[in-house]
């Protein structure tokens, strides 16, 4: 692998690209620490090192942004309204038959779900920004900071209304910076700045481990997490690689006095079809019952038992809960994500079948139960991924600075897999060994 790093560098343009997204990533993680105006940066930093803790969505959203969440910088939103919004519209694409339409057009089609992806997310992250934004105002971003009131000294309208903007501005920049990188950088450049961020936090999570534990100065904590990390990278490494492959073949066609046809190629259905989105789905919809007792402020029954059960990660009913919300939502994205009819009809188009099983509809129900056989496994393994940090707030009390799980292993492992694969591609088009011999 080293050797294959050392001839991408050597070869004039591959180098380029790698240095110009080098560059890009760094630019990111610079507007990640620029406070937008009108935020008390020192109250910021009170409740920052403080024992206050921010979870659930802001979590969430504070992971996709590289801490820039919780510090209100310009680039405080990352990525998050375009990651909402690319699924938005992927979703429509099922039910809106103009979405469809466009998408079956080719390049074009997609130049145009693309622009509308851009619009939608200047507009969610108009409404995310203003919502963090008030949140902040009123002292609920930081719970239990005494100087959490005092973030935004000045809450009038003109200075609401320059601090969103600002932020949605940020998140714009974001969008140019992920369409660089994609055209003239190494490609998946929305991948790579999700990475960027994630990556960035991991080595002060594992020094804040190390400083809070108790065995050996905290280097046997250290240890065990740099041990248990392993495990699981190999773990997500082996099943984002595994799949299952359907073996299709292509009737001979004689045009003319030409033959087409007559080839074997293969149906790739991943174990893992649907990637991360259910861990993201599963934690945005469990921290609706939390928000909704934080607006409310109700002392009902209802909300006393929502706050006993979902507000902590380590209560068994909020685990078991989000353990089955992956596990549902990982068949729902697969369902909408995988069409076996329109994959069957597009074979009996081009003349392919698979051995064994007529063409039609005999192949879409095959395809189906294939699909729903591998898809429990994988869903199976994103619930039992995700519940790792939870397990080490049990085991270790470290579940805000453990980075070895959840949603974070599965982007990095995943993003740096698939760029390995498009370097690897580059590499083998100029005749050089790739990364895997």
């Amino acid at each position: 692998m080293l050797s294959a790093f050392a001839r991408a560098f050597k070869t004039p343009d591959l180098r380029k690209k790698l240095l110009f997204t080098l560059g890009i990533m760094v630019l990111f993680r610079l507007g990640a620490h620029i406070p937008i105006p009108g935020v008390s940066f020192t109250a910021v930093n009170q409740c920052l090192s403080g024992p206050a803790k921010t979870s659930g969505l802001f979590g969430l959203v504070n992971l996709f942004s590289g801490n820039a969440l919780l510090q209100l910088t310009i680039f405080a939103l990352g990525i998050m309204p375009y990651i909402t919004a690319s699924i938005i519209l992927q979703l429509l694409t099922v039910v809106i038959p103009r979405l469809e339409a466009l998408k079956k057009e080719g390049q074009a089609g997609t130049a145009r779900i693309t622009q509308y992806t851009r619009y939608l997310t200047i507009a969610l992250a108009v409404l995310q920004g203003t919502g963090i934004v008030a949140t902040a105002s009123s002292g609920a971003l930081f719970s239990g900071c005494a100087q959490a009131n005092q973030i935004v000294p000045d809450t009038s309208v003109f200075r609401i209304a320059v601090m969103v903007i600002t932020m949605t501005a940020g998140t714009s920049v974001i969008m140019w910076l992920g369409e660089l990188i994609t055209d003239r950088g190494i490609g998946n450049g929305m991948s790579i700045l999700i990475f960027t961020s994630i990556a960035a936090g991991f080595p002060g999570s594992m020094w804040a481990i190390k400083k809070s534990g108790t065995i050996g100065g905290g280097w046997v904590e250290f240890l065990s997490v740099i041990a248990v990390g392993v495990i699981v990278v190999m773990l997500v490494i082996f099943v984002e690689q595994a799949q299952r492959r359907i073996p299709v073949q292509y009737a001979k066609r004689m045009i003319g006095r030409r033959a087409f046809g007559g080839t074997s190629t293969y149906i790739p259905l991943k174990v893992n079809q649907a990637g991360v989105i259910p861990v993201i789905f599963a934690s945005s919809l469990l921290y609706i019952p939390a928000l909704l007792v934080q607006l409310t402020n109700s002392q009902a029954g209802w909300a006393t038992w929502i706050r006993t059960n979902f507000v902590k990660g380590d209560h068994p009913i909020y685990m078991a809960t989000y353990f089955l919300l992956i596990v549902f939502f990982a068949f729902f994205y697969v369902a909408i994500s995988f069409n076996p009819e329109e994959v069957a009809d597009n074979m009996k188009k081009y003349g392919g079948f698979i051995p064994g099983i007529r063409a039609g509809r005999p192949t879409a129900e095959y395809l189906n139960y294939v699909l729903t056989r591998i898809t429990w496994p994988g869903s199976l393994y994103l619930g039992l991924i995700a519940l790792i940090p939870m397990i080490a707030l049990v085991a270790f009390g470290q579940q805000t600075n453990f980075p070895f799980g959840g949603t974070s292993v599965l982007i990095v492992v995943g993003v740096g897999l698939e760029t390995v694969k498009q370097i690897e591609s580059q590499l083998q088009q100029r005749n050089y060994e790739g990364f895997l011999r």
